[in-house]
């Protein structure tokens, strides 16, 4: 369920900075075991590792969401098992770690999440397995660009649709596409709070889904551009979590948790160093 929209107290700020830190760390630490032959649950399991070790949990671990809609007069939920999604080539988002062993030419988008101290931060990076193609290369690097492009504009005398647009526009002119289904988030108590901020601006008639209010200074959200190489259409596995392109070309995913400011971009809290 997504929580309620909130400024955050310097207390609450320098939580989420300590969560993220250690996000932004395990990204790097997993990086560097990214290769041919390595599994993506190795990875998962490179991950968690390090949450742990740092007095942390993994945000995604445990974390339920409804699945279809009653069974027997009670509501049936479906729990996430990995500290992480381990999403390859055509998967977009929540790919589930597993035996799965890279291979030349893959690319992996890895997402994390960690909770500290009553505080999540959260971010995504995808990785070139070995030698890729052209194609995925610009994939990766619009993707990016997008991302970045976006948070120059989220700032206090903004609405959402201002970063929206700006992250639509650069990954249309690139003739790639945006996903319509997952969008980005406010952060903090929970991990998905208001505002909700797609990577699109919605039509008329779908805005309520996706109000287009103004970013407040204090407030943290999380960006992130997912972004397909051919038509922005998905669909997900019978496993309830795995959402892939429809037309099985790549996807990739970008995303940075930050601290928004009232007339500057944002601080970038997950920066990788």
């Amino acid at each position: 369920m997504v929580g309620a929209p909130s400024v955050k107290v310097k207390r609450a700020v320098d939580y989420i900075e300590e969560s993220c830190r250690i996000v932004a760390d395990t990204i790097t630490l997993v990086g560097k075991h990214v290769g041919i032959g390595v599994t993506t649950l190795e990875l998962d399991n490179i991950a968690e590792e390090y949450i742990l070790s740092h007095d942390a949990v993994p945000s995604f671990k445990g974390y339920q969401v409804p699945w279809q809609s009653e069974v027997g007069g009670k509501k049936r939920y479906l729990t996430y098992q990995y500290a992480s999604c381990m999403s390859v080539n055509d998967v977009v988002v929540h790919g589930l770690p597993s035996s799965y062993k890279l291979q030349e030419g893959d690319i992996l988008s890895f997402d994390i999440g960690v909770y500290k101290n009553g505080y999540h931060g959260d971010s995504a990076y995808t990785f070139a397995v070995g030698e890729i193609s052209a194609e995925a290369k610009k994939l990766m690097r619009v993707t990016e660009e997008a991302l970045l492009l976006g948070l120059e504009q989220a700032t206090g005398r903004n609405k959402v649709y201002t970063v929206s647009g700006a992250i639509q526009k650069h990954v249309e002119r690139n003739g790639f596409s945006c996903v319509r289904e997952l969008v980005g988030h406010g952060i903090g108590e929970q991990i998905h709070e208001e505002p909700s901020i797609p990577n699109f601006i919605p039509p008329l008639l779908h805005r309520e889904q996706y109000p287009n209010v103004r970013f407040r200074a204090g407030q943290a959200v999380a960006i992130e551009p997912m972004v397909n190489a051919g038509k922005a259409k998905v669909d997900t596995d019978d496993d309830g979590w795995t959402i892939r392109t429809a037309d099985r070309k790549y996807s990739a995913h970008f995303e940075h948790t930050v601290i928004i400011q009232e007339k500057e971009p944002p601080i970038i809290l997950t920066l990788l160093q």
